[in-house]
């Protein structure tokens, strides 16, 4: 009996072996363990050269460094950014279609309800990526030099000031708009194609207002064409500390931040969506790009996840609130 009992032996010793090898070759070969294996496609929904895709290229190169494989910016402009958000909601949910959103996607979802997508239903957060902050700036002829004087201002000159957005519903328009409600003011708005558009109106001093990036205004603020009154942000930022927040300045509850995150289809499993979240982090977060991206004005972030679905919800239903309180009619 001995030597069968050692045959059976051997053979279930066998067994298990090929059965532990079989089980790592599954794990080695699993989708979230050995993505990616091909090129990424990064979508940003607006023009190149937009902040959404100067954003996008640098989280772009980031991940090629990281994964060894090319992550490919994809500019699919349109629709307020909608039609590349559209994109990405009916993308394969295999993590090889991600796409690059602004803070103006959530005001678009909290005014209009016929996108073709729910942002928070159809797709999934998976890190938010920076934080922005805008500048509240004034043409030198505007007798304000501060937020207080600003507002002292519209209030005994009711329709003389206008301020420029880069669109109608976009984050810049909603930026005046809660100046407007919150400081118990009337300013005008006058929409442009982007905000290059705005800047040059208030440099010609056809419109005396506007709010824009540091990195746009710095020039004209040190030629003293422009004057900064504060930024948007709801602390001071260490790339303008010289600049008081609105809300410090004198309209506390003020803020309005241009973040920029990375979202991708609701369906994508959350292993996966955990694994790009990750190498987000890691790369706007290495000394490099977090450098480049303080020269813009930004901060990297680097959110997980849940952290960055909460921040989408909570910023769709702030905009919902201000564009209800305002009695904003967009769409």
């Amino acid at each position: 009996m001995l030597p069968n009992l050692m045959h059976g032996i051997t053979a279930i010793a066998l067994i298990v072996t090929l059965t532990s090898a079989s089980t790592t070759m599954v794990r080695a070969a699993s989708p979230v363990d050995s993505y990616p294996t091909k090129p990424v496609r990064l979508i940003a929904p607006f023009l190149p050269g937009a902040g959404t895709d100067i954003t996008a290229r640098a989280v772009a190169a980031k991940l090629t460094e990281r994964w060894a494989h090319q992550v490919v910016v994809d500019n699919r402009p349109g629709a307020a950014g909608a039609i590349g958000v559209e994109l990405t909601a009916n993308a394969s949910p295999d993590g090889y279609t991600l796409c690059l959103i602004s803070a103006s996607h959530s005001v678009n979802s909290a005014t209009n309800a016929k996108l073709p997508y729910d942002l928070t239903r159809d797709l999934q957060g998976v890190s938010q990526a920076t934080s922005l902050f805008y500048v509240l700036y004034v043409h030198p002829a505007v007798p304000a030099k501060s937020v207080a004087e600003l507002i002292a201002y519209a209030k005994a000159n009711p329709g003389k000031l206008n301020f420029g957005s880069s669109g109608t519903g976009g984050l810049q328009h909603f930026a005046g708009e809660m100046l407007n409600h919150l400081g118990g003011v009337k300013t005008t708005h006058i929409p442009y194609k982007g905000g290059a558009g705005a800047i040059t109106d208030v440099l010609a001093g056809n419109i005396q207002m506007g709010y824009g990036t540091i990195l746009s205004l710095r020039p004209h603020f040190k030629s003293g064409r422009l004057r900064a009154l504060a930024i948007t942000a709801g602390k001071r930022s260490p790339s303008a500390p010289e600049f008081p927040t609105i809300a410090e300045a004198g309209l506390p509850g003020y803020e309005v931040d241009q973040w920029y995150g990375i979202i991708t289809s609701a369906k994508v499993p959350r292993p996966l969506v955990e694994k790009i979240a990750i190498a987000v982090a890691e790369g706007v977060k290495s000394p490099d790009t977090a450098k480049r991206l303080a020269g813009e004005g930004s901060l990297p972030v680097g959110s997980t996840p849940d952290q960055f679905n909460a921040h989408i919800r909570s910023e769709i239903n702030k905009w919902r609130k201000l564009a209800k309180d305002a009695q904003l009619v967009l769409h």
